[in-house]
């Protein structure tokens, strides 16, 4: 017997999946997140669900680690190297015209203060030549200040290092060299390799800032899992939607930056593809966030740049929005109005409801207060939840406002649904996309709670529920693959670029492409490309990214670009000239991954638990409790309706009814009757 197993660290539960790949069977569990050191909690999980370690056939996570390293600027000091005479080019960053009128802005504030950011003599041209040697003595004071003030980590940018890396491959030999294996360093054409030096410098700085606590908690989890006895390869989530070894993570942990909600959005994409439909919107409503990502024509959008709190990023990545709400988000008062989130009770102390200490009334506390939870749920499985603390909580706040603790509750919850929904409209209705045409996929501990609420609000006319919406994410990491991603600075007019020379830098990108997936110990038969141009029109600064496919016709290139651009910004100028200026490669290794539906047990026993009191606008009505696990294929229910499973609930109000497709998911759609 072979288990599959994916773990989803998030901020309040760490997430495990168990794929059977023997009896074609998945199973679930939960557990507190450990702050303090996540693999712990992942350690716990596994001897709680894993009787056999050498069972385990294929080990991946998501983890937030370097994430929260950033966001609570816990990183390591980092020195910033760069080329004499550009060094104040981080310090200064890049203007934004949409903030200079911005009386309140304030500058994101740097990862490397200006006195730590040095320079040495060396200059390449844009063409990679050397135009002034890299002068090696500069390093001797950078090396002293690295001794004397306990530095760990240090990052070189050089100007065009990412036509010719030879200055930066050189830098790090005489910092090792110096300084052994005391220091990190991140070279940035190894991160990016691409044009603008403030872009590539800051991605270097990240992946910086964050490897050597990422690089001890990997080596931790990789020793944790040994001396348990499992003896397959450690894989990470990256942010781009495919999978690493934690050896490749450990050199470039700014990959995995947002590995855990990108499990979702890779879950989305396969669901898409089992169930035939082609758009969908991806919610994944946590305990301290609200994760949204969009699927159209079965694929996940994929960005090469974005921004972390102002500092921007050149990295591939799924396009994941994220606000702060989730079932953890605290209730709060400002200037007599009331608040819900983005501040969350997290993992501890927790919400009210689950006995660890908190007074403060949250998201789950009013979904409690309101029967929406039950009594006798079992978060996790095992956690039970006090309803009596939750209508302390709740009663603490709603009589500063003079309500009832009804009241109270249903208008945070009523907060917090229309806080989601302006969300959602950000990734939909602002760039052109009708919500209404899109189906929904709830998913997260409490996505399936809020779900029907945020459709209603949007026009959206169906919601599904896959099996185990709570630990989604985790299952959507095992239906990927191995992924490098790989740049190549292609500064071309199209009018002068012929198919050859394309050609041929594909050609050289694919032999490196395939030595890096070898790596991940790939047989070359499980090797697939895809291939990728970034053009613009002439005189514009950025660029369009569209996929290319030999044998590279010029002219059918540049009839897709206009349509993509027209696409993006509703309009386009056919006939125009372009400029090739990046050509990308995504190399793929094909991991051995199956879509397993859910069928309930045959002794599962009867799907109707039983009833009870659930409010529904302010009306207590009797609501029927149904256990999800013993819900047969193709059976239709009418609301009001409690879904309850371990690791989430749904809520069906009335009006709505519910249909279990052929996979098991739960298809939630308006009664029309």
């Amino acid at each position: 017997m072979g288990y599959r197993v994916a773990v989803d660290i998030g901020g309040t539960f760490t997430d495990f999946v168990l794929a059977d790949v023997t009896n074609k069977t998945t199973t679930t569990g939960k557990v507190l997140t450990t702050p303090g050191n996540a693999a712990q909690g992942v350690m716990e999980g596994m001897r709680q669900m894993i009787a056999d370690a050498n069972s385990v056939d294929f080990f991946v996570h998501g983890t937030t680690v370097g994430l929260n390293a950033f966001l609570e600027r816990k990183g390591a000091r980092v020195l910033l190297v760069m080329t004499q005479g550009v060094s104040d080019s981080y310090t200064i960053a890049r203007g934004d015209r949409k903030t200079l009128y911005r009386v309140q802005y304030r500058k994101p504030e740097r990862l490397v203060p200006r006195r730590d950011v040095l320079e040495v003599r060396e200059r390449l041209r844009w063409d990679g030549s050397v135009l002034t040697p890299l002068h090696e003595e500069d390093f001797t004071p950078i090396i002293e200040k690295i001794r004397a003030e306990g530095i760990q980590s240090v990052a070189v940018c050089f100007i065009h290092a990412y036509v010719n890396p030879v200055h930066e491959l050189r830098a790090r030999e005489i910092l090792k060299a110096a300084l052994g294996d005391s220091i990190s360093v991140t070279l940035s054409h190894e991160i990016s390799r691409e044009w603008r030096e403030y872009e590539r410098a800051s991605s270097a700085i990240m992946n910086a800032y964050i490897a050597p606590i990422v690089e001890r908690y990997l080596q931790s989890l990789e020793k944790e899992l040994a001396g348990f006895g499992t003896q397959t390869p450690v894989h990470v989530m990256q942010s781009s939607g495919g999978v690493i070894r934690a050896k490749t993570a450990r050199e470039q942990p700014v990959h995995t930056l947002l590995s855990g909600p990108v499990g979702g959005a890779i879950g989305c994409a396969a669901l898409s593809k089992a169930t035939g439909r082609k758009d969908m919107i991806g919610v994944d409503m946590g305990g301290t966030s609200f994760d949204m990502c969009l699927i159209i024509d079965g694929k996940p959008g994929v960005s090469n740049e974005t921004e972390q709190q102002g500092l921007p990023l050149l990295l591939p990545l799924v396009e994941i929005h994220t606000i702060g709400a989730g079932g953890g988000s605290l209730a709060w008062l400002e200037a007599g109005a009331l608040r819900v989130g983005p501040q969350s009770a997290g993992a501890v102390p927790g919400p009210a409801c689950y006995g660890r200490g908190g007074t403060q009334p949250t998201v789950t506390d009013a979904n409690l207060f309101l029967g929406r939870i039950g009594t006798d749920a079992r978060l996790g499985g095992w956690m039970q939840l006090d309803y009596d603390a939750a209508g302390r909580a709740i009663h603490s706040v709603a009589t500063q406002l003079n309500l009832s603790d009804i009241e109270f509750a249903e208008g945070m919850l009523s907060v917090i649904n229309a806080k989601m929904a302006d969300a959602i409209r950000t990734i939909t209705i602002q760039v052109g996309i009708d919500p209404r045409d899109i189906s929904m996929v709830a998913y997260g501990g409490a996505g399936s709670m809020h779900a029907v609420w945020l459709a209603r609000e949007l026009g959206i006319k169906e919601i599904i529920v896959p099996w185990s919406p709570g630990t989604f994410s985790a299952w959507g990491m095992l239906q990927t693959d191995i992924r490098r991603d790989l740049t190549s600075n292609f500064f071309h007019r199209a009018v002068d670029t012929t198919s050859e020379m394309i050609q041929s830098v594909f050609n050289r990108l694919v032999e490196e492409g395939s030595a890096l997936i070898r790596e991940e110990d790939v047989a070359d038969e499980d090797i697939y490309f895809a291939m990728s141009a970034d053009i613009r029109y002439i005189g514009q600064e950025y660029v369009v990214t569209i996929p290319i496919h030999a044998p590279y016709d010029i002219a059918e290139i540049d009839r897709n670009f206009h349509v993509a651009y027209k696409i993006r910004y509703g309009h386009s100028t056919p006939g125009a000239p372009l400029e090739f200026v990046n050509l990308r490669l995504t190399a793929f290794g094909r991991l051995d991954s199956e879509i397993m539906g859910f069928q309930p047990n045959a002794d599962a026993g009867d799907p109707v638990k039983g009833v009870r009191e659930v409010y529904f606008d302010g009306v207590k009505m009797q609501t029927t409790i149904l256990n999800r696990d013993a819900m047969p294929i193709d059976t239709h229910y009418e609301g009001p309706l409690i879904i309850d499973e371990q690791s989430a609930t749904t809520v069906v109000p009335p009006g709505y009814v519910v249909h279990v497709d052929p996979l098991g998911n739960v298809i939630i759609t308006r009664n029309q009757s």
